[in-house]
């Protein structure tokens, strides 16, 4: 939101599953750009669509979904700015590694138990770069030590359940970054680690971003990672966006009800609370069952009558966008 090179740019992408009477619609109109160098959280509860988005832009949606409509530009180190919705399979596989590449939630179900992680890291080096040999072991190992994997030369013959869930994921950093992408997706890339491991792994990533000039997307329900990582939010309930603003402005000034009733169930040292968490009530509607108009009004303490009718996106201050009809003190 500072005015920079864009490197990732989403407008309008609609994304269903299923066909005919059982289609639905996970994504509505989602709109984002990410610029070069920077990161942008994705946020929101589960089920709001954000591991959507990211499996839309790396090809790898399942084959019950489909995009339906919008646009996913993607702009690479060497300024060829690609279509991703044009590319084929083929396409996207050349794309992810030395392009973009994701980090996943769950590092033991996304490695394979049955090769060692240095055999795997080492896959992206030879598809990608035709790197094989002692040449590639020498480059795994490199890695390993850079994102500070323990005795690496030794670790690269390990098979990922005989390492803990910090140094699985540790591997997983490796294996998305061997390439050295200009855009990482990481997809709660802590959720399943403790608090102390998470920290290790988020002050890691801060490092290698800054180290390897890469630029992140950052999907997220944790309001407090968000404050840790990153430069810009964009916050989705119910498969659209429906605030993005600099990170600063957003905990300042936050412009829509949801955002605000996110960053109130982060709980603080506060004796008014007596450690009372303030939750949202109600539940993310399924996508087939969406009220009219505003998605957050039947959870909303502000809603009126004029919520039933389509709300988009608007400029609430420069560089902060709202989906929402109130206007909030200070943010115009």
């Amino acid at each position: 939101m500072s005015g920079g090179e864009t490197i990732l740019e989403v407008d309008r992408l609609q994304v269903g599953f299923g066909k005919g009477d059982k289609s639905v619609t996970a994504l509505r109109e989602v709109s984002f750009s990410l610029e070069r160098g920077r990161t942008l959280a994705l946020v929101g509860e589960s089920g709001s669509g954000k591991s959507v988005t990211s499996l839309a832009l790396m090809g790898l949606l399942p084959p019950s979904g489909r995009v339906l409509s919008g646009e996913m530009h993607f702009t690479g180190r060497d300024g060829v700015r690609h279509d991703l919705r044009a590319l084929d399979p083929a396409g996207f596989r050349a794309l992810r590694g030395p392009g973009i590449s994701m980090i996943f939630q769950e590092p033991m179900s996304s490695l394979n138990p049955l090769f060692t992680v240095g055999d795997q890291i080492g896959e992206m080096l030879l598809l990608h770069e035709g790197i094989n040999g002692a040449a590639r072991r020498k480059r795994v190992i490199e890695m390993l030590e850079l994102v500070e994997i323990p005795g690496a030369a030794n670790r690269i013959d390990t098979y990922p359940h005989e390492m803990s869930g910090g140094m699985r994921q540790r591997v997983m950093i490796a294996m998305a970054m061997i390439c050295n992408p200009a855009l990482l997706i990481a997809d709660e890339p802590t959720t399943a680690l403790d608090v102390t491991i998470q920290a290790q792994i988020l002050d890691l990533m801060r490092r290698l971003q800054k180290d390897l000039g890469m630029s992140v997307l950052f999907i997220t329900h944790d309001m407090g990672v968000v404050a840790e990582m990153a430069d810009d939010v964009a916050v989705m309930y119910a498969g659209a966006v429906v605030e993005q603003a600099g990170v600063l402005d957003l905990f300042d000034q936050p412009s829509h009800p949801y955002t605000q009733g996110l960053l109130n169930s982060i709980p603080r040292p506060d004796p008014a609370l007596q450690g009372k968490l303030v939750p949202i009530p109600g539940t993310v509607p399924p996508p087939n069952a969406l009220p009219p108009g505003c998605a957050f009004a039947p959870r909303c303490p502000l809603a009126e009558d004029r919520c039933r009718e389509p709300v988009h996106l608007e400029r609430k201050a420069p560089a902060h966008l709202a989906a929402c009809i109130h206007d909030f003190a200070g943010a115009a």
